[in-house]
C-alpha cells in the first residue's frame, strides 16, 4: 500500500513575508558565474548602470535563491508532513516583472496553490510573489512570481 503523508489541508495556505533579502553584488557575481551566464551587466557595475540599471543586473534565474528561501516555511512546517528526502523537483515557472538587481531588498510571500495526489504521488505547486521593499514609500513593488511544483512520493514508491 503506497500512500503520501502530505498534508491537504494546506492548499490554500500563505506563508507572511520573512525578513528581506539583501541582494549583494558579490552574490549577483558569483550566481552568475555559476549558471556561465557571462553578460557584464552580471558582473560589471559601469555596465550595469550604461544599460540603465541601478546597479549589477541578476541572471533571471537568480530568483530560485528567493523562492527557495520563501519554500522552506512550508518544507520545515511539520504539520504539512512534508518529507523532503521524497521530494523531486518536478517544474518551476518564473514570470518576471523587472529585473532584480544589487541592492534591492526582496521580501516573499509564498502560497500553497494545489496539492494533488495520484497513485500515492503529491503533487505540491507553491507560488512565491517577491516584491522589493520601496524604503521611501513604505510599500513594495513587484518583481517576480515564481511557479514551483514538487513531486512527493508516498511511502513504499
Amino acid at each position: 500500500m503506497t500512500s503520501s503523508t502530505v498534508n491537504l489541508d494546506y492548499v490554500g495556505r500563505e506563508y507572511p513575508a520573512a525578513a528581506p533579502y539583501s541582494v549583494g553584488r558579490e552574490k549577483v557575481r558569483e550566481f552568475a558565474s555559476a549558471v556561465g551566464s557571462t553578460h557584464p551587466a552580471h558582473h560589471d557595475v559601469v555596465t550595469a548602470r550604461g544599460l540603465g540599471y541601478p546597479d549589477l543586473v541578476a541572471p533571471p534565474t537568480f530568483a530560485v535563491i528567493i523562492a527557495q528561501r520563501a519554500e522552506a516555511q512550508y518544507i520545515e512546517d511539520p504539520a504539512a508532513r512534508v518529507d523532503f528526502t521524497r521530494v523531486v523537483h518536478a517544474d518551476e515557472r518564473f514570470t518576471h516583472h523587472r529585473p532584480i538587481h544589487a541592492g534591492d531588498e526582496l521580501v516573499t510571500v509564498l502560497h500553497v496553490d494545489s496539492i494533488t495526489e495520484r497513485a500515492g504521488l503529491a503533487m505540491v505547486t507553491t507560488r512565491c510573489e517577491i516584491s522589493a521593499v520601496v524604503a521611501e514609500q513604505a510599500a513594495t513593488e513587484p518583481v517576480a512570481t515564481v511557479v514551483s511544483t514538487l513531486a512527493v512520493r508516498g511511502e513504499g514508491l
